[in-house]
């Protein structure tokens, strides 16, 4: 537990620094935090990173109804390509999820455009595309199961798995 927190306010203490940063410094702050942190991080297979099991992979979240990555988003998905490229041999399924609101069909297609949206990012920072593979649960497996504004945030994400090591 109080190695988690420690990984949770190294990210949240880079993400303020890095914020405003070029994209070089983000890139550059994400490989430093991973070599602080994922050496130490429990790493499984079908480890995932919603429940902190896929080594130094971090979930990703985005808005309502959206596929755009925020700053934050982009900052985490730096880190996590740093992680997959410091670790050549792993393999990941990328789950994309949606809240509850909207219809079943919607949200899988929703989830899917994200978990996509997440692929891209990792192979324009040279993440092999052939190590990636994407699926989309929608709605059918939240993380949060309150109907407020705040466990809906934490259901719409982008989650690693890791399926090769």
């Amino acid at each position: 537990m109080l190695k988690n927190l420690f990984v949770m306010s190294l990210l949240a203490v880079s993400l303020v620094l890095t914020s405003c940063g070029s994209k070089e410094k983000n890139q550059e702050m994400a490989a430093e935090i991973e070599n602080a942190v994922g050496d130490g991080l429990t790493l499984e297979l079908n480890g995932d990173s919603d429940s902190m099991t896929a080594g130094g992979l971090s979930s990703v979240y985005f808005g309502y109804n959206s596929t755009n990555l925020g700053t934050t988003s982009r900052t985490l998905l730096d880190a996590n390509a740093a992680y997959l490229n410091n670790n050549p041999t792993l393999e990941v399924q990328i789950e994309g999820h949606a809240d509850e609101r909207g219809g079943v069909q919607y949200n899988l297609a929703l989830g899917e455009r994200r978990s996509n949206t997440v692929k891209d990012y990792l192979i324009a920072m040279g993440v092999s595309s052939n190590r990636i593979t994407v699926i989309s649960y929608g709605k059918e497996r939240p993380v949060a199961f309150s109907h407020d504004e705040s466990s809906w945030a934490k259901n719409r994400r982008g989650n690693f798995v890791v399926t090769a090591k």
